[in-house]
């Protein structure tokens, strides 16, 4: 069996990648001006059905464009998963709110039902405004992510948002190529069903651009205001005249480049990380106190990360199965510690924190690259099959 290093989620360049990035450079358009910038956002665009889409440095700097746009400012405050990556809540602060901690429900993304409890009982609604009992300020946003390639409960989330009138604001950057299979958001993916979304193409995310990112949204002017902020807000550009603060947030040419190649490889990613998902599925739930999650029964995954659950009566804890699968050159990792414990956040508020402590405990991800082979993954389950066969 294969004892070479297997990374936990790596680039997949099998495509056009090489082509489309060589013509960018032969034609001096490598900067965030150039065709291929507009054609990956058309191409976003008519690949998720939004009405637009605006490029990006990255997920976060469209996270912070897209609360923005939102008209969240210095007086709000934004309701926020506590489980997530950080990047998920730090544009929060960039523009000088204060985050809310939500807890997970089983599938790690937001609770709907803790959700509603605290707007409803937390909060008043007064003149259209969720007003926070303990702080006085306006709760504007909620910042949805979908962890993992999972779906958050959007069906729940949108009605709370419609009856408080919250701006609902998708972290999608996990989740391009997911989508509802059924129920009133049937064909509805990812990123388009609140009032924005963003998407990462990080070097670890379903498809790359080395960094790079995209906002999404059915809404024109939000989408308008998006484009004039991430281009330096300027209102001439033949005269350099700027009408507010402004941000250089624009992709470059050669990110868009390989972004295009990437897309177009999309659904064949996804058909290889379904495959592997179910072969891990198979043979590690079969496996005593292991277990891979389950994405929602409602949508098709992009099934961008597995999650191992490690139960009590493993022989091995959370920590010890990182460092067996380390020592076997296996690379995994620890879900992330809750945001709302960490140093810049200890101190905001949070509601209910139960469930994202347990899968906290539990939880590492194994690898899922999109070139992940088949030996690949039937040697990290003989290593954790291992495990339990020694204990």
């Amino acid at each position: 069996m294969s004892q070479k290093f297997i990374p936990l989620s790596v680039p997949n360049f099998k495509g056009k990648e090489l082509e489309y990035v060589t013509h960018a450079i032969e034609t001096e358009w490598v900067s965030t001006g150039g065709p291929y910038v507009n054609e990956f956002e058309e191409k976003v665009c008519n690949y998720v059905n939004a009405k637009g889409a605006v490029s990006v440095q990255n997920g976060t700097s469209g996270l912070h464009i897209a609360l923005k746009v939102c008209g969240v400012t210095r007086e709000d405050e934004v309701i926020v998963p506590t489980l997530t990556f950080i990047a998920a809540v730090n544009p929060v602060k960039y523009l000088g709110a204060e985050p809310i901690f939500m807890d997970c429900d089983d599938s790690l993304c937001v609770d709907p039902y803790k959700l509603m409890e605290f707007c409803r009982m937390e909060c008043t609604f007064i003149n259209g405004k969720l007003i926070n009992k303990r702080t006085g300020k306006h709760v504007k946003a909620i910042i949805v992510v979908h962890v993992f390639g999972n779906m958050s409960s959007m069906d729940k989330i949108m009605k709370i948002a419609e009856e408080f009138n919250l701006k609902v604001v998708e972290d999608a950057t996990e989740a391009l190529g997911t989508y509802y299979t059924n129920g009133i958001y049937k064909g509805k993916y990812a990123g388009t069903i609140g009032t924005v979304g963003v998407y990462s193409f990080n070097g670890n995310k379903i498809i790359t651009t080395g960094g790079g990112g995209m906002i999404v949204s059915n809404e024109e002017e939000l989408l308008k205001r998006a484009k004039h902020l991430t281009t330096q807000a300027k209102s001439d550009e033949l005269y350099y005249i700027h009408d507010e603060i402004g941000y250089n947030y624009r992709m470059t040419n050669l990110q868009a480049a390989i972004g295009i190649a990437q897309l177009e490889q999309l659904e064949d990613f996804i058909k290889i990380k379904e495959v592997n998902y179910k072969l891990y599925k198979k043979f590690i739930n079969e496996i005593p106190g292991l277990e891979i999650l389950n994405f929602n029964e409602n949508i098709r995954s992009n099934y961008w990360f597995y999650a191992l659950f490690i139960k009590d009566d493993f022989p091995l804890k959370r920590d010890q199965v990182i460092k067996y699968l380390s020592s076997n050159n296996v690379q995994v990792r620890p879900i992330w510690d809750l945001i709302s414990e960490q140093q810049p956040y200890i101190a905001n508020q949070n509601y209910k924190i139960e469930k994202s402590k347990t899968y906290l405990a539990h939880i590492i991800n194994i690898p899922c690259s999109s070139n992940l082979s088949t030996e690949d993954v039937l040697y990290v389950i003989d290593c954790l099959r291992n495990v339990h066969n020694k204990k």
